[in-house]
């Protein structure tokens, strides 16, 4: 029994004592750390999701502004587009008035002279040109020798002629260009090759 009672005196000995053992705080620390650790971290991901859904708020309503604002310019720029429009067709034909005027007032001289109908039709041919003019018609009538150029000019016939080839002979009806954009290419005739 003796032995029996010394090996259980050094087991006892081996294992220290319940309450002088700090095994057991360290072990418990490191949990109670992690769990405070996490009870601090918590309410700093709950502020940053709070935080973040917050800046999700303000750049959906920026883009849905943005989104408007874009519609907004969209429509603007369609009206103005659409009034520019009108208001052009209306400014040409405001220029066109004293030349219908004219013809009107011809009209309504029924014994007018050959003198005067030729003059009223020459202050009329004035005042058409000078509302083409305004609104940037521009004639085409290239002289005789012009280089015959298919973007203003429409070759309606080749004929021989003393002069280089592919040249404008003859204008047979003018052409006309708005703002440098053909509107009626001249008709011409043009030197044949020799």
């Amino acid at each position: 029994m003796n032995q029996t009672d010394n090996t259980t005196t050094q087991d006892a000995a081996a294992v220290p004592p319940a309450a002088d053992t700090p095994a057991t705080a360290p072990e418990t620390a490191p949990v109670d750390a992690a769990n405070g650790a996490a009870t601090e971290a918590t309410p700093s991901l709950e502020q940053r999701l709070s935080e973040l859904e917050a800046r999700h708020a303000e750049v959906s309503e920026a883009y849905l502004r943005a989104k408007a604002e874009t519609e907004n310019v969209r429509r603007r720029a369609e009206e103005e587009v659409a009034k520019a429009r009108k208001f052009a067709v209306e400014g040409f034909a405001e220029s066109l008035l004293p030349v219908k005027d004219s013809l009107e007032a011809a009209l309504a001289t029924p014994n007018a002279t050959t003198e005067q109908v030729l003059e009223g039709v020459q202050v009329t041919l004035r005042q058409l040109s000078q509302a083409l003019e305004r609104n940037k018609v521009v004639e085409v009538a290239p002289p005789a020798g012009t280089r015959f150029d298919p973007h203003q000019h429409q070759a309606i016939s080749m004929v021989p002629a003393d002069q280089e080839a592919n040249t404008v002979v003859n204008v047979l009806q003018k052409g006309y260009l708005i703002a440098e954009r053909v509107l009626r290419p001249a008709l011409v005739t043009v030197a044949a090759p020799k």
